[in-house]
């Protein structure tokens, strides 16, 4: 996706949970779909503690896969391409959350690239579609992009972030719905 999409920007959460009603059930190079990713990784986040900002950064921090999907539909170019989700999700989700929300979104590939860098161990986790996402993103990070990375006042919110996106990929749980969120959402948007 460019930065001109022609989605426009969220101006209300209806309108999310309408895109996940809508898109959440593609499945992206994945072994479960964009909805059951969410959940579970928002899951995840509430388990460990997370703050209420973090669980929705976790909760949402794909979102852009869903936002091309409903410019372009299922097409097989969008493996081969970095879409940049990362920042087409911040974008459309800047008008209705803080940065300790959109924040961790826009850093999460950063946090895989960093993480590829300084754990050679991890680069042996990551599924086969993270494995050609990475190289798409720009491998693992230089040096110099890992100490830019470090001093981000947010550094350790993606990385937290990054761990549950790796995690949350489980078949068959019993998860919650999407909508079980939606109170959460409401607790950590602006005038909510």
């Amino acid at each position: 996706m460019n930065q001109t999409t022609k989605f426009p920007q969220f101006v209300d959460i209806d309108e999310i949970v309408d895109l996940y009603h809508r898109w959440g059930g593609e499945y992206y190079s994945e072994a479960v779909t964009q909805t059951v990713h969410a959940v579970q990784a928002a899951e995840l986040a509430i388990a460990a503690g997370a703050s209420d900002e973090l669980a929705a950064a976790a909760l949402l921090h794909d979102v852009g896969h869903l936002v091309d999907l409903a410019e372009h539909g299922p097409r097989p170019e969008a493996f081969d391409t970095d879409l940049r989700h990362e920042a087409a999700g911040v974008r459309m989700l800047a008008l209705l959350f803080p940065a300790l929300v959109t924040a961790p979104i826009a850093l999460h590939v950063d946090a895989k690239r960093w993480r590829c860098a300084v754990d050679a161990g991890y680069l042996m986790t990551l599924s086969d579609a993270s494995m050609r996402s990475l190289v798409l993103q720009g491998g693992r990070m230089s040096p110099e992009e890992r100490v830019r990375f470090e001093a981000h006042p947010q550094f350790h919110a993606a990385v937290q972030l990054r761990e549950w996106d790796d995690s949350a990929k489980v078949v068959g749980r019993n998860d919650p719905d999407f909508e079980h969120f939606i109170p959460l959402l409401h607790r950590v948007a602006f005038d909510s």
